[in-house]
């Protein structure tokens, strides 16, 4: 895992002084995502630039890496992430007679290249199984080309310009370029507040993201997006054992890949049925004793009350998992005042490097990631168990079902932005405008059904559900793991994301996900044989907030402090009476999922924004 970026301008010389100094202080943004190496490369008008975190062949795998032909460079490669079955790939690139210098996946993704994608570059990307985003300059057709995975587990921006373009890991190593204008116009505040991913609307004017399942081809005569991978329908014709079978046989193979490692790797435990499946998995097919964390607040557990993040706390199910599995396991328990640490805080904004806030989950998890990178370098996660089985509650009510919306926006969190912003402001950005088309572009491109469940309406509106979880939802939680765990130089790998996994359980009908009337039903089939059966049973409870009624009150401080700052960047856009009055409301204290009291960390940290990066307004 790493941190990349680059900067192609055709029309002059990179290797001056002042564009070698241009690049290296876009390369030192990255310091976090890479702490154990760095390294650049520049011919004539391209430069790369890396920040290595070392998990794979430590000695052998650093970058930028080149391949050299007939005694010049003929690839130029910077890479971020995972290639899983770089092994199997290897020897089969090996008896194409492809020579390799290093044991790292690295040089396996460059041999990939020259060896299949000279014509096209899709051709390379999609023998890979991973998580990755990776730019590659071909010397001799004067090509960059721009790559990211089929779900976008890792992130990759760019930004063109008259000449080129500028790429990066994150915004933060696009800014450091003197030639960006840091602007940020309506549909980067409709991005920031909607809550509703869009590759296409980085937040900051003119810059883009990589769209998952695509590569960009920058060349002379432009800038082209290419799509290498997509949801759609496959046919699904096995049944309900059948398919349970091959789901838990995918796992068995995307769990084993998922634990190749030369540093030390652990499993983040929540006692939900994602992490531990996981974990038991981990632990069964490494045969050795595996660590495993979990979060939990001071109090958390004793005062536990039911709400609509959960209706159980995670502690007693940690430990019956730990302790059946046999895991070495660690409790992080987090107390308020380290939530609420300035510095914390201002660290997890500069690592969100967007203004678009999970609020204390964003500031928990850096505080968990941090204390298991102090054990651990490498951590497995059940992210995008929920969007891939059909685990939320949304999925199952028909109130969400049936709106005619995004489900996830059907609560108090927008109502709350709307209310505390300036009423000129809120008409300009017609979010219910913005994310009514949203929606309607999202709808077109679900892939249609087939065979018998292609006359069944509520089957097909569950296709259409499943499509919008894991295309416009699930990217900002990857979006979010990736940023809180690479800002303290931990990599996260996601099993769930495994492309095939993804595919087969798209294609399955929803009579099958939900077979036994629960939430992800063939995934608590295939596990079930695993697990302690109290977790097997367990209902469906989401990352934790903490019920500390010390934070709302040192958070309304916070928002309070807020608006009596007339100088404060963000004081022309809110409307400052309805926001004090909106304080009161019990909205404003509603912590669970997509609840109003992240509205209220929204705006502080589009404020904090504001400042720290130094950006402009434009509405």
């Amino acid at each position: 895992m790493c941190g990349i970026c680059g900067w192609v301008s055709f029309d002059r010389d990179l290797g001056t002084p002042d564009a070698r100094r241009e690049l290296a202080g876009m390369t030192a943004t990255m310091a976090c995502r890479g702490p154990d190496d760095e390294g650049t490369w520049v011919d004539g008008p391209v430069g790369l630039g890396h920040r290595r975190l070392a998990v794979i062949d430590v000695e052998g795998g650093r970058q930028p890496m080149t391949l050299t032909e007939e005694g010049g460079t003929a690839l130029a490669l910077v890479y971020s992430g995972e290639a899983y079955n770089y092994r199997e790939l290897r020897e089969r690139l090996a008896g194409a007679g492809r020579r390799f210098a290093t044991s790292s996946d690295t040089e396996v993704v460059l041999q990939a290249h020259r060896e299949w994608g000279r014509r096209d570059p899709r051709a390379a990307v999609r023998e890979l199984n991973g998580m990755f985003a990776y730019a590659l300059w071909d010397t001799a057709a004067r090509e960059l080309v721009l790559v990211r995975d089929r779900l976008g587990i890792k992130p990759l921006y760019y930004y063109p310009t008259r000449h080129g373009v500028l790429f990066g890991s994150e915004p933060k190593a696009i800014l450091a370029n003197s030639g960006v204008a840091r602007v940020v116009g309506l549909d980067g505040l409709r991005r920031t507040l909607g809550f509703v991913a869009d590759p296409r609307n980085a937040v900051f004017r003119g810059m883009r993201e990589v769209s998952p399942g695509c590569v960009v081809r920058v060349s002379r005569d432009g800038i082209e997006e290419l799509r290498y991978w997509q949801l759609c329908d496959t046919g699904h014709t096995d049944d309900v054992p059948t398919t349970v079978r091959h789901v838990r046989e995918l796992l068995d193979d995307i769990v084993q890949r998922q634990l190749i490692s030369d540093v030390p790797l652990c499993t983040l435990l929540s006692g939900g049925l994602d992490s531990s499946t996981l974990t038991a998995l981990a632990a069964r097919l490494r045969q050795e004793r595996i660590r495993t964390f979990a979060v939990n607040f001071v109090g958390y557990t004793d005062n536990f009350t039911p709400d609509a993040a959960g209706a159980t706390p995670d502690a007693p199910y940690v430990q019956e998992v730990a302790t059946f599995v046999g895991t070495d396991h660690t409790d992080i328990t987090l107390s308020t005042s380290e939530l609420m640490d300035p510095g914390v805080r201002e660290a997890v904004r500069r690592a969100c490097d967007l203004p678009m806030s999970f609020g204390e989950v964003d500031s928990s998890l850096y505080l968990l990631f941090r204390a298991i990178r102090e054990r651990s370098t490498v951590g497995l996660s059940g992210e995008s168990a929920d969007e891939v089985f059909g685990g939320y509650r949304w999925f199952h009510d028909p109130t969400f079902v049936n709106a005619d919306t995004f489900p996830w926006l059907r609560g108090p969190r927008i109502e709350m932005t709307e209310r505390v912003l300036d009423p000129g402001l809120v008409a300009k950005l017609d979010l219910a405008g913005y994310l009514d088309d949203q929606y309607r572009t999202a709808l077109t491109e679900v892939p249609e059904l087939t065979g018998p469940a292609a006359d069944d309406p509520h089957e097909r509106r569950m296709r259409e559900i499943c499509y919008l979880f894991l295309t416009r939802f699930l990217p900002n939680l990857l979006d979010r793991k990736d940023r809180m765990s690479m800002a303290v130089g931990l990599e996260v790998r996601v099993p769930f994301c495994d492309h095939r996994l993804v595919e087969y359980v798209f294609g399955a009908p929803w009579a099958h996900k939900n077979f036994d009337g629960r939430e992800k039903s063939l995934l608590r089939a295939a596990a079930a044989d695993v697990l302690p059966q109290s977790v097997v049973q367990r209902v469906k409870s989401h990352y934790p907030n903490t019920q500390d009624p010390d934070y709302d009150r040192m958070l309304h401080t916070e928002f309070t402090g807020l608006l009596t700052n007339r100088d404060s960047a963000l004081a022309p856009l809110l409307d400052i009476d309805a926001a004090t009055s909106a304080l009161d409301t019990p909205e404003a204290t509603n912590g669970g999922v997509l609840g109003g009291r992240w509205a209220l960390e929204q705006i502080l940290t589009l404020d904090a924004f504001l400042t720290s990066y130094g950006v402009s307004i434009s509405v």
